[in-house]
């Protein structure tokens, strides 16, 4: 009975992706960045240098996801890029040197938990606005 739950689990989360407005794609990607962080963070902790990467890959794999998703016409997009970069490189450096990197998954766990603070709250403005507007 697991693998039938596990499958009608993994089946709802396909459907709610492939249907998701793409702000609301924007926040799980966050909120899968900063569950990734956060778990790398206590598999370095522990030493367990085999999690750590694994987590770590996972991170900087929705890193490039959030690179992608830019428009670059606009210049936040451009800024936004740089920032994703620079944050990919630090988490390709603590992946590296994991005996040195609690620091700098602090770092980037900092950055991320504002910028994903940041678009929840630009998300709640416009859900607002769309729903003073009504129905189309």
């Amino acid at each position: 009975m697991e693998g039938a739950s596990a499958n009608a689990y993994n089946q709802y989360r396909q459907i709610a992706v492939t249907t998701a407005r793409p702000e609301k794609l924007l926040l799980m990607l966050y909120d899968g960045l900063t569950n990734f962080l956060k778990q790398a963070q206590e598999a370095n902790q522990l030493q367990d240098h085999l999690t750590t990467h694994a987590f770590l890959m996972k991170s900087q794999a929705i890193i490039i996801e959030l690179q992608r998703t830019l428009r670059m016409e606009y210049e936040i997009s451009i800024s936004l890029y740089r920032l994703y970069d620079y944050l990919y490189r630090r988490l390709v450096t603590a992946n590296a040197h994991q005996d040195e990197a609690a620091p700098i998954l602090e770092e980037s766990l900092g950055i991320v938990s504002r910028l994903r603070d940041a678009w929840y709250a630009a998300a709640a403005k416009l859900q607002a606005v769309d729903a003073d507007a009504g129905p189309a």
